[in-house]
Parts: structure tokens; sequence; C-alpha cells
């Protein structure tokens, strides 16, 4: 079972979007998919099932919630999952009550119960984890839990600067807590080829040994149109430009 996180600290990069259409791509391809949402936002838990974050009957606010107290015998992680309207396609559902109960994690040190849950879990092939925009309990948690890192990039000078910020704490978390993590790449979304700043900036990182992975992502009101309908692009339009994208970008992915 490959456990993929993505993560920048940097909002509005396209992490949820990312998450949710390899995933589903991996499912359309007969693995057994999970996704597990982290963001309180909960926009990849809308995006699957087309419901609020607080509409399933378990999320992962209940798991963490269950790590607080003392049990001789805690649920398996897979019963906090709810089915999509999707072949092979689950996901762990976000909650608004993540902000509350951060504070109560952080106090009691449960940082690597999430890593736990996951080492124990069975039935999947793949998991993908969407992450909070921010280096905190629950982006932690899942970067403690996961075997590969995927980094969304947009191309401008700013993200830049909060790259390198993030790649040393990527490093720092991969040395004191998860030496396994591996840094899978960086997927330079919204790509526009055409641009000399964007094709600047991909060769200067790439100069620089970061990284960047070849397959790029780019940009389509397409996507925009899979939000709406809580459709992923495989399922929504399989034959569209931004669709051959993803699927090049999930096939160059090691499984």
């Amino acid at each position: 079972m490959t456990k993929r996180v993505v993560f920048n600290q940097k909002g509005g990069v396209g992490k949820t979007t990312i998450v949710c259409n390899l995933a589903a791509i991996a499912a359309s391809q007969g693995l057994r998919t999970l996704v597990i949402d982290l963001d309180t936002q909960g926009n990849a838990t809308q995006y699957l099932t087309g419901s609020a974050p607080s509409t399933p009957d378990k999320t992962i606010a209940d798991f963490f919630d269950s790590t607080l107290g003392f049990s001789l015998q805690s649920p398996a992680f897979a019963s906090f999952a709810s089915r999509t309207p999707f072949d092979n396609l689950d996901v762990v559902a976000a909650s608004p009550r993540l902000e509350e109960l951060i504070v109560k994690l952080e106090a009691k040190q449960k940082i690597y119960k999430f890593r736990d849950a996951l080492k124990k879990l069975r039935g999947y092939d793949a998991v993908f984890i969407d992450t909070p925009p921010a280096l905190n309990f629950y982006s932690r948690s899942a970067l403690i839990a996961a075997d590969r890192v995927l980094i969304p990039f947009d191309c401008d000078e700013f993200a830049r600067q909060a790259l390198y910020t993030l790649l040393e704490n990527l490093h720092e978390i991969r040395a004191d807590h998860n030496e396994d993590l591996a840094i899978e790449g960086i997927i330079v979304n919204q790509f526009q080829s055409r641009s000399k700043l964007p094709t600047r900036l991909v060769e200067e990182l790439r100069a620089e040994g970061h990284p960047v992975l070849k397959q790029t992502l780019g940009s389509s009101v397409k996507v925009k149109e899979s939000h709406e309908a809580h459709v992923p692009l495989i399922w929504h339009d399989r034959s569209h430009r931004i669709t051959g994208d993803y699927v090049a970008l999930f096939k160059s992915l090691k499984r």
C-alpha cells in the first residue's frame, strides 16, 4: 500500500485537485483507493461526494477524537471511511471539528497516532492524503505517516521562495520523525508553456537540483467544471487534454 501526501504551506496551489484526480485515476485502474481529507475546509470531501464535510456518519475528526481517550482496543481506521459514488474509491471525510481538536491533540502529544493507524490499515492499494495549507499538527501527522510527498508548485517568485522553506521543513521532518519519507517530486501546476516566466522558473529549479517532475499540469476551465459536477476528470471528461496531463503524471509516479 502506497501512502502519498500532497502538501504545500502555500494555499491555492491545487493540492485538493491533485489528490482527488490522482486517486480517481488509481481507482479507475482497479486499485482500491482511499482519500483522507485533513483540511477543515473539506474540499476533497465535497469534490468526491458532493456533501458538506459534516455530512458523513464518521469523519477524520472522529478518529482523532478517539485517540484522546484510553481504549484497550482502538477502532480500525477503515471504519472511519465512507463510500463515494465511484468504484474503488473511498474517503475519510474532513470535519470542522478538526479545528477545535487541534489544541487537545498537541497538548497530549498525539502526533504519531495517525501514522500508527495507517500502519495497521488493510484493504487498500493506495492512500492519498489532502492537507491544510499550513505546517500544523495535521499536516505534520500526514508527513510522519506517509511514504512519499508530492509538492504542488505554481510558477511564481513568491511560490519559489516559499518552496525553499518548505523543502527545509520536509528535510527536518524526515530527519526527526520519518526517515522513510521520500520527496517524490515537485508538481508544476497551472503551467503555461508559452510564457517566459514559468519556463524560466522551472528551468532554474531543475538547475538547482530540485526534484521537479517532468510531467506538468496545464490550466483549463474543465477543472472548475469537474469541481462543480463533483466528478473527477477521469470520469468527467476522459479525452480532455487536462485529463491526459493527470494520467501522464500518474503513470510517471512509482507504484
